[in-house]
């Protein structure tokens, strides 16, 4: 008898990355287990054990096999209070608190985002976390997780089209150069770092489109929408045309005393095709940074 499998078919998104990242990235992988799934020969790719520095193309089917006994998932329950603003048997929306990290990790074992969504549908068993869209630790606001493999990969092919939309609000150190327009600048590893982007030439093309919505006492209100998807887009983009999030200690200026352990940037609107139903749904949230802001400029809405 085989034990239980998890697997996951490479999309478009996939092309080119390394075995090691769908593990611990969409499939949600803990490290403990892939490193010990990898000296078992339980990872296969396309039904053949592979190392996890393979280099991966769409279409690729990656699985892993649980041993005898032994859970993919190690995860102790986070009760934390978490706004579900959608739920059904598909997909749920969560309104992510700034300042919590989306994955459990070495760093966060116990207080990630995947704790609090295990503890809030009540630890089930054989529980796989499954995020569409990941969220800086720092940035809060809306982001879909998927409850099921076959709706996790339809939404995963509709990221950054159409049928996936995300709009975010930034506070910014700074007032951008134009009123709108398009950040078209690459964006690569930063030399020597592990965490740190930076728009290099090297880098691969990153497009975001931002719209002022407010200037006040040097600061801007930024209306953003990403047409790609790289680690810290946003936040690199900002700082690269001297307008770097406030309160961001990577790219700008931490700001403990008004934004302990985040930074302004919050995902504020999403909208996207429902995976199974065909459904149109749009949810909004605003950030607690906001408050004090004119709500005339606040309406982040899809044009």
């Amino acid at each position: 008898m085989h034990n239980p499998e998890v697997s996951y078919l490479a999309g478009p998104e996939d092309e080119g990355r390394r075995l090691r990242q769908i593990l611990r990235g969409p499939m949600s992988v803990s490290y403990s287990a892939m490193k010990a799934a990898k000296w078992a020969g339980r990872i296969r790719v396309n039904g053949e054990p592979a190392h996890t520095d393979t280099v991966l193309h769409a279409g690729d089917r990656i699985t892993l096999e649980q041993g005898e006994g032994q859970p993919v998932y190690r995860l102790e329950p986070y009760p934390l209070p978490l706004e579900i603003p959608y739920r059904d048997e598909h997909l749920m929306i969560i309104d992510k608190p700034a300042g919590l990290a989306c994955q459990s990790s070495r760093n966060h074992p116990d207080d990630s985002l995947e704790n609090a969504v295990f503890a809030w549908l009540g630890c089930p068993e054989n529980f796989i976390y499954r995020p569409v869209n990941r969220l800086d630790k720092g940035t809060g606001g809306l982001m879909a997780a998927a409850l099921s493999p076959h709706s996790q990969h339809l939404l995963q092919k509709a990221l950054h089209t159409p049928d996936f939309r995300r709009r975010y609000l930034a506070l910014t150190d700074g007032v951008p150069p134009e009123e709108a327009g398009v950040l078209d600048f690459p964006i690569g590893k930063a030399p020597g770092a592990t965490v740190r982007r930076e728009v290099t030439p090297e880098g691969k093309p990153s497009r975001t489109y931002y719209r002022v919505l407010e200037v006040r006492d040097g600061r801007s209100l930024v209306e953003l929408e990403l047409e790609t998807g790289r680690t810290h887009q946003i936040r690199v983009h900002l700082s690269h045309i001297g307008c770097p999030v406030a309160g961001d200690f990577l790219y700008g200026r931490e700001d403990p005393e008004r934004f302990p352990g985040c930074f302004a940037l919050h995902s504020a609107a999403l909208e996207l095709t429902h995976p199974i139903t065909g459904e149109r749904m749009r949810w909004t949230s605003l950030p607690e940074w906001a408050a004090k802001l004119d709500p005339a400029v606040l309406s982040v809405d899809f044009h």
